[in-house]
């Protein structure tokens, strides 16, 4: 392979392995842009300005080298033989190769690499619906790596929380681990029956744009975002399988959302509300919790939803009070 392609896919694998779990988080980012036209949280979204930051330093050590070189070129190699001009440039891209930052080859078993290996592990035992052996994840970190092994399992965790909306949890029979959908939708999140993984994450995800906006999104707004989440209407997802009937039917369906056109509009708008069963099997706080932690804030920075959710856990309390009083009383 000639040097100069050979120097471009040694950058280009830099910036691929530079992006590590962030690909895997774009819900996260998502749901920040979702954020821009509600109250302003008090605290940063460190999901997305962690990956800017690394890719505006890849982008700046990557051009290190080439000002260099073009420098060098327009001093002092005007009146120079051809011959020795392209021995001259050799040379430096030779040096400049050895000593910039953008070309250091990173080790091949990163522990992001390993969290990634793990996690595809972990996702394709759950859509065969076969157990998640601690035996085979031990098999995937290197010996270097096994000291780490804690934080390898919660970054596992985290990423399989943010695409599947599921807790990694050890088995009872403790040589294995399982995931428990953090919603009791049927078949542990699975939806139909057979194979495929969870669809959990996208309603939580979905729950959350729609409380943002004021409980109620409108279409455009939904596709807006998960557009970002690269869910495009009319494709087929790996994970959700074909995104508007998910959410215009299965989960309609199910009264997990509700799918309605806005009144008077012409011509008809639609919109999505929480459906009944979410508003049963889950809560705003709950869903603040989840959008909280995936942005790495606490609850609390989403200003007036926290004080709406607070108020919805104290009115859900009461009713819980009242209806344990009746029972009590019936008996």
């Amino acid at each position: 392979m000639p040097r100069g392609q050979k120097r471009k896919f040694h950058a280009g694998k830099k910036c691929y392995q530079a992006g590590g779990e962030t690909q895997d988080l774009q819900g996260a980012q998502a749901l920040a842009e979702v954020e821009k036209s509600c109250p302003p949280p008090s605290s940063p979204h460190v999901g997305v300005t962690t990956r800017t930051r690394s890719a505006s330093k890849l982008q700046a050590t990557s051009k290190v080298p080439q000002r260099a070189l073009s420098t060098t070129e327009s001093k002092g190699l005007s009146h120079t033989r051809p011959c020795k001009v392209a021995k001259y440039k050799m040379k430096r891209k030779q040096q400049s190769s050895q000593t910039s930052p953008s070309t250091v080859k990173r080790p091949r078993s990163s522990l992001t690499s390993t969290v990634r290996l793990v996690v595809n592990y972990m996702m394709n035992m759950c859509k065969m619906k076969r157990p998640i052996l601690k035996a085979d994840v031990m098999k995937m970190v290197t010996n270097a790596h096994k000291v780490h092994i804690a934080e390898i399992l919660r970054r596992a965790s985290f990423n399989l929380e943010v695409l599947l909306g599921v807790d990694l949890k050890e088995a009872d029979s403790m040589d294995s681990y399982i995931l428990a959908s953090k919603m009791n939708l049927p078949n542990n999140g699975v939806l139909t029956t057979g194979r495929g993984f969870p669809k959990t994450g996208l309603l939580m995800n979905l729950l959350g744009v729609i409380f943002l906006k004021g409980n109620c999104a409108t279409e455009e707004s939904i596709w807006e975002f998960l557009n970002k989440m690269k869910v495009y209407d009319g494709k087929k997802h790996f994970i959700f399988g074909e995104p508007r009937k998910l959410i215009t039917q299965d989960l309609v369906k199910l009264k997990y959302l509700e799918y309605r056109q806005v009144p008077n509009s012409s011509p008809a708008s639609y919109e999505f509300l929480w459906g009944p069963r979410s508003h049963a099997e889950t809560s705003k706080m709950k869903i603040l919790e989840f959008l909280a932690k995936i942005n790495h804030i606490v609850p609390s920075a989403f200003q007036s939803r926290y004080d709406e959710a607070l108020k919805d856990e104290e009115e859900r309390s009461q009713a819980a009070a009242t209806f344990g009083d009746t029972t009590i009383n019936t008996k």
